[in-house]
């Protein structure tokens, strides 16, 4: 300001803008990354001190695809499956000991989520992963090796059983998983787990023959709900750790 004048400083002005602008902006992005996870629960017991930068965001109701209802996010904390394992120690975050089979009881990578019963939908409506039985416009490369038919062999080099058929996701034309007739029924092994050879056979590193037998069943033997699917994928991947005694020990 001069001779009684008054100026003012734009670019200043714009700036101190820009930034109380990206500050908010940076709060409310924080906020709204916890709908799902928030507040930090430890033992059971809610820390309401836990709840980061910027508080909880408001609730929010979405409708999902399909008619399959409403969810409103954050919302109570809904019932977990019962937790078969123990703190190796009185510390907060000490890891977990199992107390039965971990592989069954879904602990450490054998853990999963709790999800919906349905299974996952293609844009049409349509259960999106299905067996070739039900789907018949897909089916495996003649440039392939087809498994069905072949034996599915564990990690210990034991037979688990023959795949029967093979599971197609529609909206993303590969196979997600073998079903595996087992002497317990059949069962599905995610094909990133599997390892298909050249004669047919199939190799699984992650679980030993005799296992394919505990794998998770399914409700309907024709689709895979979503609880189904994240239960059978830890099964696979709790193996990868607990399959084996020698493989619970450290490498050096």
């Amino acid at each position: 300001m001069g001779n009684g004048e008054l100026y003012y400083d734009i670019t200043a002005m714009l700036f101190t803008a820009f930034n109380v602008f990206f500050v908010w902006l940076v709060i409310y992005l924080h906020r709204e990354g916890k709908r799902e996870g928030f507040p930090y629960r430890a033992d059971g017991v809610v820390d309401s001190y836990e709840t980061g930068l910027g508080g909880m965001p408001e609730p929010k109701t979405y409708r999902l695809a399909h008619g399959q209802g409403e969810r409103t996010v954050p919302a109570p904390w809904k019932d977990e499956y019962e937790l078969k394992a123990k703190p190796t120690s009185p510390a907060p975050g000490s890891p977990l000991e199992p107390t039965g089979d971990p592989m069954v009881d879904g602990v450490g990578p054998a853990a999963y989520a709790i999800r919906p019963e349905h299974p996952d939908m293609s844009e049409d409506g349509r259960p999106r992963i299905v067996p070739l039985r039900v789907d018949s416009d897909h089916k495996v490369s003649a440039r392939d090796p087809d498994p069905r038919g072949h034996e599915v062999y564990g990690c210990d080099g034991e037979s688990g059983g023959t795949v029967i058929d093979m599971w197609v996701d529609r909206a993303e034309p590969h196979f997600r998983y073998a079903e595996v007739d087992t002497e317990a029924g059949s069962v599905l092994l995610p094909m990133n787990f599997a390892r298909v050879q050249k004669d047919g056979s199939v190799r699984v590193k992650s679980i030993r023959g005799d296992q394919f037998k505990q794998v998770p069943k399914l409700a309907n033997p024709d689709q895979v709900t979503l609880q189904e699917e994240d239960k059978i994928v830890g099964f696979y991947g709790g193996g990868t750790l607990y399959a084996k005694p020698s493989r619970l020990g450290p490498v050096l």
